[in-house]
């Protein structure tokens, strides 16, 4: 069984917090000490303190969120004194994996968001060394979005692990579409429909 999941979204604002908040949730109902991590929030803590809330009091805020930046935009955008070292973010990773039984790890934006001038929310996830599950918002522009981050995500030697496609907002023709045509693209890697007891059980593999 993997003890953690790196969640990546297609883009901003697909839902990334709100399944890995539930994901948490679901894993400690099913009797896992299941945690959150953010290991870098920038703008509101409002991602970090959902997953803080969803892991039961054994973390707090700060281990939940290492490194925090004040500016809403990508961390490289960011002019601050504050240094995004990999292997400190590392080490806060394996602290949490030590007091629990699954961290679900939160990346900031997408899969390719600059994190400082030479690495990405990709090299943090291959630092990290753990299975990536894709978080895709089923709308328009889904397919494209969708495809575009599999196809990076295999560049790497992580375990993808599969896309969970999220339905909110306005209703367009595409959501009725969009799953059909992910599973015919997505070739293994498997695409679940808004189901999160079966992403429960993908990450438990």
């Amino acid at each position: 069984m993997a003890n953690a999941v790196f969640i990546t979204g297609t883009d901003t604002d697909v839902g990334k917090t709100w399944v890995a908040v539930r994901l948490v949730e679901l894993l400690r109902k099913r009797g896992l000490n299941a945690v959150g991590m953010k290991p870098i929030e920038c703008g509101s803590y409002d991602d970090s303190r959902a997953l803080y809330a969803a892991s039961g009091g054994v973390v707090t805020l700060e281990e939940v969120n290492p490194i925090h930046l004040d500016e809403p935009v990508a961390p490289a955008a960011v002019s601050t004194s504050v240094e995004i070292c990999f292997d400190a973010l590392k080490k806060s990773f394996e602290m949490l994996s030590a007091k629990s039984d699954f961290v679900v790890v939160e990346g900031a934006g997408g899969w390719l968001v600059p994190i400082n001038s030479e690495k990405t929310v990709a090299d943090l996830a291959v630092y990290l060394d753990i299975p990536v599950v894709v978080v895709a918002a089923n709308r328009l522009g889904c397919l494209n979005h969708t495809l575009l981050t599999a196809d990076a995500i295999r560049s790497t030697d992580l375990e993808f692990q599969g896309v969970f496609l999220n339905l909110f907002g306005e209703n367009d023709l595409s959501q009725s579409t969009n799953a059909n045509q992910l599973r015919q693209r997505l070739d293994e890697i498997p695409l679940i429909d808004q189901d999160l007891e079966a992403l429960a059980d993908l990450c438990l593999q």
